[in-house]
């Protein structure tokens, strides 16, 4: 849905309703905004703020009256494309700063389902680069299908290839079914001997990913030793199954 896209560049879910109200009423009145976004007219005169300060909406007066209307989306787009570049030239300045500290955190802590997925999102920050798994079948209860509908394929598309081991059950079959077209090899283990209760992604050469799904409790943790010392495990994991 487009809505959800809008959120996940950034607009809450009310801003989101009310810039495609916006969109498709042209200049409006906050009440007939309101109206069509079904958003509260107290709540929607906050996400229209908040959208005028992103460069969502514009306002303007005619006869005394104030007026609101969104902004073509290819503005937005050229925005987006502006910020990127911002973003791209103050990244190595700010690395600097961070590399000068002598404490920076190293453990980053995640709750909920969303919590979860960003712990995923950082996995697709390191394209070309083998990530290890250990697969939990509870990922398949806790993940909606519009989240992996969008996940495996920037996976695959930043051919990021994964090795997984996971328990053996008619989910994780049928999941390995499937497995060559998505950079995916998996093999089995017995369930009911070496339960695996939680996923831990090892990735980007000294992060680890670890999702407790039924907990709804995830953690990125950055160190090359712990790192290496994990992916040694999985290797000698990985090697005794068939």
């Amino acid at each position: 849905m487009i809505k959800d896209e809008l959120i996940e560049i950034g607009l809450t879910e009310n801003e989101a309703k009310t810039y495609l109200a916006a969109l498709e009423l042209g200049e409006s009145t906050i009440i007939r905004i309101a109206k069509k976004s079904g958003v509260k007219r107290t709540t929607t005169y906050l996400s229209v703020e908040a959208l005028k300060e992103k460069g969502f909406l514009s306002m303007l007066k005619k006869k005394k009256k104030i007026f609101f209307y969104a902004e073509d989306p290819r503005i937005l787009q050229e925005k987006i494309e502006e910020r990127k570049k911002a973003i791209d030239r103050i990244v190595p300045q700010l690395l600097s700063i961070t590399n000068l500290m002598d404490k920076k955190p190293k453990i980053t802590f995640y709750e909920g389902t969303e919590g979860l997925k960003d712990v995923l999102r950082d996995t697709l920050r390191y394209p070309g680069k083998e990530m290890l798994a250990w697969v939990s079948e509870e990922a398949f209860h806790a993940l909606d299908k519009e989240f992996l509908d969008y996940y495996v394929p920037q996976r695959v598309a930043k051919k990021i290839f994964v090795r997984a081991i996971a328990p053996d059950t008619l989910e994780i079959r049928e999941y390995k079914s499937i497995e060559e077209k998505v950079l995916r090899k998996t093999k089995i283990i017995n369930a009911s001997i070496f339960p695996i209760k939680v996923e831990i992604d090892l990735y980007g050469n000294n992060k680890i990913g670890v999702m407790a799904w039924e907990e709804k409790i995830g953690l990125i943790i950055e160190s090359e030793k712990i790192y290496t010392t994990l992916k040694s495990i999985f290797e000698m994991n990985w090697n005794s199954l068939k």
